[in-house]
């Protein structure tokens, strides 16, 4: 019985230690790619200034794109640690 209970303790531990590095690898990912996204943008215009407000347009649906993956992530992570 007691092993159980030290069991089942050890394991929400894991759990919630789990779900917090997940958020912050989430988050992470999200700052580098962002990162990435942003520096071919402005090397992309720096090439050919004349397609600037094309390649803008792509970097802001992009950079959407993988904020929105990465909270996405987050709340996934954020409802495993809160689980009973």
């Amino acid at each position: 019985m007691l092993s159980t209970i030290l069991l089942q303790a050890a394991g929400m531990g894991f759990a919630k230690m789990g779900a917090t590095m997940g958020a912050g690898l989430a988050a992470i990912g999200a700052g580098i790619g962002i990162g990435l996204i942003g520096k071919g943008a402005v090397e992309a215009i720096g090439r050919q200034p004349s397609a600037a407000g094309d390649i803008r347009t792509s970097m802001l649906i992009m950079a959407a794109l993988v904020e929105g993956v990465a909270l996405f992530a987050i709340v996934v992570c954020f409802l495993g640690l809160f689980q009973q």
